[in-house]
C-alpha cells in the first residue's frame, strides 16, 4: 500500500476523515447529500476484480460500516452505492445517503447540479461527526 496516491480530483472534491483497515474514508464536500467516498489504498487498480479476496472482505465490511453510519442519520431512507470509474478510473465507492426530495431525487447524484460546498468550519464539524459515528479507532 506504500505506492498508494489519492487521484487529484477525489483529493478535490473530498476530504479525509479517517483510514479504514483497507481504504480512506472520505467525506465529499457538497452539502447536498451525505456522502462518504472509499477509496483502497491500493496502487494502480481500477476495478474490484483486481483485488484479492482479503482486500475485497475489508472493503466489504468498510462499505457495510459507511452504509450502517449514514442509514442511522436523520433522513436517510436510502442507501446508494456506486463504483462507476467513468472520470476517475482509480477504484474508488460512493456511498451516499438519499431521500425523497432531495436535490436529485430520484435520479443519481452524479451530474446533479454544482456541488455546494461547506464552508471551513462547517467541513471540520462534518469531518468529526462522521469519524465519531464510523467508529474507526486512532491511530495515534
Amino acid at each position: 500500500m506504500s505506492d498508494f496516491e489519492l487521484d487529484s480530483r477525489l483529493a478535490h472534491d473530498s476530504v479525509l476523515i479517517v483510514d479504514g483497515p483497507l481504504s480512506q474514508i472520505r467525506l465529499m464536500n457538497d452539502e447536498r447529500f451525505p456522502w462518504l467516498v472509499l477509496v483502497p489504498r491500493v496502487a494502480g487498480i481500477t476495478e474490484w476484480i483486481e483485488l484479492d479476496g482479503e482486500q475485497q472482505d475489508k472493503l466489504r465490511t468498510e462499505l457495510n460500516r459507511a452504509s450502517k453510519a449514514l442509514k442511522g442519520t436523520d433522513g436517510v431512507e436510502k442507501i446508494n452505492i456506486g463504483a462507476l470509474g467513468n472520470v476517475v478510473p482509480q477504484l474508488h465507492f460512493h456511498v451516499v445517503g438519499r431521500h425523497a426530495g432531495d436535490p436529485a431525487w430520484p435520479g443519481p447524484v452524479w451530474g446533479s447540479g454544482q456541488a455546494h460546498r461547506h464552508s471551513d468550519e462547517v467541513l471540520a464539524e462534518r469531518v468529526g461527526y462522521w469519524k465519531e459515528r464510523l467508529g474507526y479507532p486512532s491511530l495515534s
